[in-house]
């Protein structure tokens, strides 16, 4: 998921870079869309590791 933020965030770039803001604005929006569900799993994984490692230990 990280990856499609990545390469949204650079059509986002390269889009405003020659003029087409509509795209840019449409790319950028979904790149931090992705970046924040990313976050989101990464904050819940942790999460979730961190009390399997209290049950465990």
């Amino acid at each position: 998921m990280l990856r499609w933020a990545l390469i949204f965030l650079v059509v986002s770039l390269v889009a405003g870079a020659l003029g087409f803001t509509g795209i840019a604005s449409g790319a950028r929006t979904i790149a931090k869309i992705l970046f924040v569900m990313f976050l989101l799993g990464f904050i819940l994984l942790i999460l979730l590791a961190w009390g399997a490692g209290e049950l465990i230990f």
